[in-house]
């Protein structure tokens, strides 16, 4: 086991790189599986998850070189596994996205359901109904999901999601790309990543037209071929330590970033008194630490992301006033954190029939030992331990290494007091 420790006090001072981004990185991945040919995808973020991803593709008899760091070569031409090992997939939440690509290119699937962070129950529905209205038939259990080609075939079709999952838009994309006709998703996502996994798709032959609308529209291809592709920048990686620099103080200059798509984050810290300044691809966060208490409402994407709720919490937790957050997307995402905040002094108290956090601000936060409870939890309790008197340990660091490249290494480098300590 390890954890971080934390000795807090210090300003952020200087500049960070934003890897690639986590969300994009583990749709893109599983969709090499569609190719035949080499994929060569660059700025992929060196993280547990993408890890998982590769040993994945590896044991069901892809081709993966990694000749620099961040950079993967993928060439699944004589993959012929639709059933990949039960015990890999289980590890990460995106496995699920297997469903949709081996469906695609083989007509059949057999996925164990996946694991990843434990902080809402997330079904997969839409995904399954997706799956059926593209013509298969689906065998649904506690443990797995079996997808076979229905007594007419696999074809496309018009999909009305009823709601606007992530997921669902991706694994229906990947599933479409080699189905014949037309496949119609609406009520789509839209968020940056999916876009991405679309430009992606695109570049190795696919026609995928509207990502990035309420409305996608995929025509199946007979095959695509090899290529080279560039993942964007991690919005919610970014954001993370502009959060941190509000909350801490400090000055940093955030590079390799889309302004465009922190949008929604910059405007809040902004309301809050941290000063942002926007460039071509970097993003400069001036703070004091004092912030002001705000209401932030999450909602799919160009709204305020639920995987910042965590990260814009502890700023809340620190902000003159009263500050009111209102998760829409996961429910139950409260508690990954606010318990262990609480350990370190803040003052939150949940709503449950409204889907709100109050949180009176408190002057100070004091060390304590913590647990991180997911992905998003965990960087949001980093953040936490750097504005805190005296020293914080965070356990269940493997949660935060899922999602962040070089935390300890980007966080030292801005005059940070944290390290990872190994039992």
């Amino acid at each position: 086991m390890a954890r971080y420790e934390i000795k807090g006090g210090n300003q952020l001072k200087g500049s960070v790189t934003i890897s690639g981004a986590k969300n994009a990185a583990v749709a893109i991945l599983p969709a090499a599986i569609l190719v035949r040919g080499k994929c060569r995808i660059e700025n992929v973020p060196d993280i547990s998850d993408v890890r998982i991803l590769l040993d994945i593709l590896r044991d069901m008899g892809a081709k993966v070189v990694q000749p620099e760091l961040n950079i993967v070569e993928i060439d699944a031409t004589n993959v012929a596994c639709t059933r990949p090992t039960d015990s890999l997939v289980k590890k990460m939440r995106a496995s699920y996205y297997l469903m949709g690509t081996l469906l695609s290119r083989f007509g059949t699937a057999h996925v164990a359901l996946p694991g990843g962070c434990n902080f809402a129950s997330r079904p997969i529905d839409q995904h399954l109904k997706g799956f059926r209205l593209l013509g298969a038939d689906v065998e649904d259990t506690n443990s797995y999901v079996c997808l076979n080609p229905g007594p007419n075939g696999l074809h496309g079709a018009r999909i009305h999601l009823d709601m606007a999952s992530v997921g669902a838009t991706i694994n229906l994309m990947l599933a479409a790309c080699l189905i014949p006709g037309m496949t119609i998703i609406a009520n789509a996502a839209k968020e940056p990543h999916i876009v991405d996994l679309a430009n992606f798709l695109n570049t190795m032959g696919a026609s995928i037209t509207g990502a990035g609308t309420d409305t996608v529209k995929v025509r199946g291809v007979e095959e695509l071929h090899g290529g080279t592709y560039t993942i964007i920048p991690d919005q919610i990686e970014a954001g993370t330590y502009m959060a941190a620099v509000a909350a801490v103080g400090g000055d940093v200059m955030v590079k390799n970033v889309i302004p465009k798509h922190m949008e929604c984050i910059t405007t809040k810290l902004q309301e809050m008194g941290a000063s942002v300044v926007e460039y071509d691809d970097i993003i400069r966060v001036i703070s004091n630490g004092k912030l002001r208490g705000a209401a932030v409402k999450t909602r799919p994407y160009p709204g305020f992301p639920t995987d910042m709720q965590a990260q814009i919490g502890v700023c809340m937790s620190l902000a003159e006033g009263t500050s009111r957050l209102i998760e829409t997307v996961y429910e139950t995402r409260f508690f990954g954190y606010t318990s262990e905040l609480t350990k370190m002094g803040a003052n939150i108290n949940i709503i449950k029939e409204s889907k709100m956090a109050v949180f009176e601000g408190v002057q100070r936060l004091h060390g304590a030992d913590v647990a991180a409870k997911d992905l998003r939890a965990g960087a949001a309790l980093v953040i936490a331990g750097l504005t805190a008197d005296g020293i914080t340990r965070v356990d269940n660091i493997h949660f935060i290494e899922r999602g962040y490249q070089n935390l300890i290494e980007k966080m030292t480098a801005l005059g940070a007091d944290i390290k990872r300590i190994e039992d």
